[in-house]
């Protein structure tokens, strides 16, 4: 899988597809898909629980130990994933954001 090709996010595991275009997608609870930023990829998904949409993302490059992220979002909040590039490039970035009853997965 390439360095800057998708990002998926959902319900017990998310998906989204982005790539140097916007992309935005609505995943439902309890999908799957895979996860790729900068030189890290893995899975992600989420929960809904009565604390808030519960959201995991488990990151690896390689063979190396895996990260895992956890974040509670209420409505309204959100979470940023970002990769450095290159001094003076922008940064690859998806936001995770509640938005009421939904979770809005955007690749900028």
């Amino acid at each position: 899988m390439g360095i800057r090709r998708y990002l998926t996010v959902a319900a017990t595991v998310l998906v989204l597809s982005g790539s140097a275009q916007a992309a935005t997608t609505h995943p439902k609870p309890i999908q799957g898909g895979s996860i790729n930023i900068g030189v890290v990829s893995g899975s992600g998904y989420y929960t809904v629980e009565p604390e808030g949409f519960r959201v995991v993302v488990t990151l690896t490059k390689g063979t190396e130990r895996p990260i895992r992220f956890e974040a509670v979002l209420t409505p309204g909040q959100s979470v940023l994933l970002s990769a450095p590039r290159e001094v003076g490039a922008e940064s690859e970035v998806i936001e995770i954001t509640r938005e009421g009853d939904e979770l809005v997965v955007t690749r900028p």
